[in-house]
């Protein structure tokens, strides 16, 4: 047992020690002179504090921001207004808030049925309490129905409670480009 212990230690001794070369060039940062940029150097962007910048904006070599320049990625809307109501990929979508908490959702049914064809009624429930959030998301087939619900409906009481209606989703502001 003895003896192959010191063999190994043996084997252990004859291991050839590797010895790196000190070539600074691996550790230094990489150049970051406009004068590299413009010689077609992929070197990334740094901001003052030697900090590598990443995302939109960087590539081009310029360090402004999105803000500065004053130019946003924007989606065009196609005619009309950029206000109002936005219609869910399968149909509009209205919100009703304010719901007493033992609503179900045959009692938002039997109250919004009546305006137009209801497509699909979401009502959330607490998984802690087992009652209803105090919201529901109502979808209509057609833009002209989920109107005539939020008119008719927004500040009617339901069980008690005295409900908010208004849409889901609406398309924001636009700035006029510069």
């Amino acid at each position: 047992e003895g003896l192959a212990r010191r063999e190994r230690c043996a084997a252990m001794e004859e291991v050839d020690e590797v010895e790196f070369e000190d070539d600074d060039t691996l550790m230094e940062p990489e150049a970051t002179s406009p004068q590299a940029r413009e010689s077609g150097s992929k070197a990334p962007a740094r901001d003052e504090a030697g900090r590598r910048l990443k995302g939109r904006g960087t590539a081009s070599g310029t360090l402004a921001t999105m803000q500065e320049t004053g130019r946003y990625d924007s989606i065009e809307t196609k005619g009309g207004s950029s206000r109002g109501p936005a219609k869910s990929i399968e149909g509009w979508i209205i919100l009703v808030t304010s719901l007493h908490e033992e609503t179900t959702e045959d009692d938002l049914h039997d109250a919004f049925c009546d305006i137009g064809e209801i497509k699909n009624l979401h009502l959330n429930l607490d998984r802690r309490t087992g009652f209803v959030k105090g919201y529901a998301l109502i979808e209509y087939h057609n833009e002209k129905d989920a109107e005539g619900a939020i008119a008719e409906m927004n500040g009617k009481v339901v069980m008690g409670a005295k409900i908010s209606v208004d849409w889901a989703f609406e398309k924001g502001p636009t700035r006029p480009s510069r």
